[in-house]
C-alpha cells in the first residue's frame, strides 16, 4: 500500500506583540537572514515586513508587524496600531508572541483583539534567560484565561529553541495551495525599503534614548549599477535641536551612522555601496495621518 503524498500548504502568519518581545528576532531566525531591523528601542519595527519560508511541503508568508502600543495618542501611533492589526487580520494563523519575564496587561489587550476565527498560536520568547522553567506556568495560566490558544510554545528566537517546531505547528493549520512566491524569494519589499531600514537600525542603536522618537529615513536618490549602488538618504527630524543630536560633534554621528548602515547594505546586496546620509528639519512630518502616507507609513 503506497503512502498518500501530503498536500503542499500556503498561507499568510502574522507575528505580533507587543514591543520588544523579539517579534523580529524571530523573523530574521525563521528566515536564516536578518530581513527585520531589531534594537532595544520600542517601535523599531514601523512597517509590515512580509518574509517568505519556503519548504517541500509548504511555504509560510510570514508578516513582521509594529509592536502594539496602548497608548493611542498621536498619528504615527495610531497608523503603527492599525498596522499591527490589520497584519493579524489578514493572515491565516496568527502567533502572538510574549515575553517569558511575565504577561503584562498590554498582552491581555492584545490577547482579546485577535480575531477569534483563526488559529492563534503562544509563542513565549525568550525561555533562554529564565532559569527556573516553573516561572512560566502563572504565565501561561494568566494568557489561557484572556483568550483560548491553539498552543502555547516556549521559544528562544536568539538560539532558535524550539522555532522549528513553531513553523510545523504553524504549517499544521495553513490552507492547502500552491507556492505564491518562488523558491529563492525571501521578501516582496526592493532594496530601497532595505537601504532606509538598515540606516533606521543604526540610528536606533547608536543614538539609544537619544534618538528622537519623530524621526524617519527616507531614499531620495537610489541608482542601481551592475556592480554599484549609489544612494541618497535623508534623516528627518522635527527640530533644529534634534538634528543636532543626530549629527553629532562634527558629523561624528551620522558618519558613524551611514558607515555602519553601508557595511550592511554591501553584505545584504553583494555589490560595493555609496552612500550618503543627511539631516533634514521637516516639522509636522509626522504631524497627520495623511503626512505620514506620503512618507511610506501604510
Amino acid at each position: 500500500m503506497t503512502r498518500q503524498a501530503q498536500p503542499h500548504r500556503c498561507g499568510y502568519v502574522a507575528i505580533v506583540g507587543r514591543p520588544n518581545v523579539g517579534k523580529s528576532t524571530l523573523l530574521n531566525r525563521l528566515l536564516g537572514q536578518k530581513l527585520s531591523i531589531t534594537s532595544k528601542r520600542p517601535q523599531t519595527t514601523r512597517h509590515r515586513i512580509l518574509g517568505v519560508l519556503s519548504r517541500p511541503d509548504a511555504q509560510l508568508l510570514f508578516f513582521d508587524s509594529p509592536g502594539f502600543q496602548t497608548r493611542s495618542g498621536g498619528a504615527l501611533n495610531r497608523v503603527l496600531n492599525r498596522t499591527a492589526r490589520q497584519v493579524a487580520q489578514d493572515a491565516d494563523v496568527v502567533v502572538l508572541v510574549c515575553d517569558a519575564s511575565g504577561w503584562t496587561q498590554a498582552d491581555e489587550q492584545l490577547a482579546r483583539w485577535l480575531p477569534a476565527d483563526r488559529p492563534v498560536l503562544l509563542a513565549i520568547n525568550k525561555v533562554d534567560v529564565v532559569a527556573d522553567k516553573a516561572r512560566l506556568l502563572p504565565l501561561v495560566e494568566k494568557a489561557m484565561k484572556a483568550r483560548s490558544f491553539d498552543e502555547v510554545i516556549p521559544i528562544s528566537a536568539r538560539t532558535g529553541k524550539q522555532v522549528e517546531l513553531l513553523v510545523d505547528l504553524c504549517v499544521a493549520r495553513l490552507p492547502e495551495g500552491e507556492r505564491m512566491f518562488g523558491e529563492e524569494e525571501l521578501t516582496d519589499r526592493g532594496e530601497r525599503f532595505h537601504a532606509a531600514e538598515l540606516i533606521r537600525e543604526k540610528m536606533f542603536r547608536l543614538l539609544g534614548d537619544e534618538l528622537p522618537y519623530q524621526s524617519t529615513v527616507v531614499i531620495e536618490r537610489y541608482e542601481e549599477l551592475p556592480k554599484l549602488r549609489r544612494i541618497s538618504a535623508a534623516v528627518l527630524v522635527e527640530r533644529d535641536a534634534q538634528k543636532a543630536i543626530v549629527l553629532g560633534s562634527g558629523g561624528e554621528r551620522i558618519k558613524r551612522i551611514a558607515s555602519e548602515a553601508r557595511q550592511d547594505l554591501e553584505r545584504l546586496l553583494g555589490v560595493k555601496v555609496f552612500l550618503e546620509v543627511f539631516v533634514k528639519v521637516r516639522s509636522g512630518w509626522a504631524d497627520t495621518e495623511q503626512s505620514l502616507r506620503a512618507y511610506g507609513y501604510e
